[in-house]
């Protein structure tokens, strides 16, 4: 009978190890669908400031939260701006593999 109950707990501490995981995955993946949304937003600043003839860096800066201070980078071509943003990661080697990017044109017209 001991048996049946030791390998029953040991299934439940596997249980409960593979539902963290699959816990800290989903909040990875949200964290990642979060970044992609504010490079989206930071890019269209960009691409609007590009057109009213004004600094994109500065807009771009203007358009990201706090935490996103030294992950992003910009890159401008013509009226096309793209921001490249590595979200925040539960390992941080991982953060440079996860990073995310988005780009906005807007025309004068």
């Amino acid at each position: 009978m001991s048996g049946e109950r030791g390998q029953a707990s040991i299934e439940a501490v596997a249980g409960v190890a593979v539902l963290l995981l699959a816990g800290l995955v989903c909040l990875q993946v949200l964290a990642m669908g979060y970044a992609l949304t504010v490079a989206d937003g930071a890019a269209e600043a960009g691409a609007v400031a590009a057109v009213r003839g004004r600094p994109v860096q500065a807009a771009v800066r203007a358009a990201l939260p706090g935490w996103a201070g030294s992950r992003y980078t910009v890159t401008r071509t013509g009226d096309t701006v793209r921001v490249s943003l590595r979200p925040l990661a539960l390992v941080s080697d991982l953060s440079g593999g996860l990073a995310v990017s988005s780009s906005a044109s807007a025309s004068s017209k």
